[in-house]
């Protein structure tokens, strides 16, 4: 699992495994990233179903409910396929733009 931090984001990705495998070394490297906004990089999984995606929604809850942004980033599931309690983006740089504006809300206490 690679962790690439820029100021309060850290970009996580990973690649030749499975999406289990994936979620289980995040689950394990999660305490050392868990104050930061999190943008979670799938582009290296060629196929990735809304379930995939789905696995993701108790970290992300735990972490949003801590005051802090996670992203997922993939053009394999549009956002309008999971619930939108999850954050799905097509771009990396799309990830950064709604962090930035989650941080202003945040700061507004919007």
């Amino acid at each position: 699992m690679i962790f690439d931090k820029e100021d309060t984001t850290t970009i996580v990705f990973q690649e030749n495994i499975s999406i289990q495998e994936f979620l289980r070394n995040f689950e394990k490297g999660y305490p050392k990233i868990k104050n930061d906004n999190i943008i979670v990089n799938l582009f290296s999984f060629t196929k990735l179903t809304t379930g995939d995606i789905l696995e993701f929604l108790p970290i992300s809850s735990r972490h949003r409910d801590s005051r802090k942004s996670f992203v997922l980033v993939t053009d394999k599931v549009s956002y309008d396929e999971v619930p939108e309690e999850l954050c799905v983006v097509p771009t990396i740089q799309e990830a950064k733009d709604i962090i930035e504006m989650e941080e202003i809300e945040r700061d507004l206490d919007l």
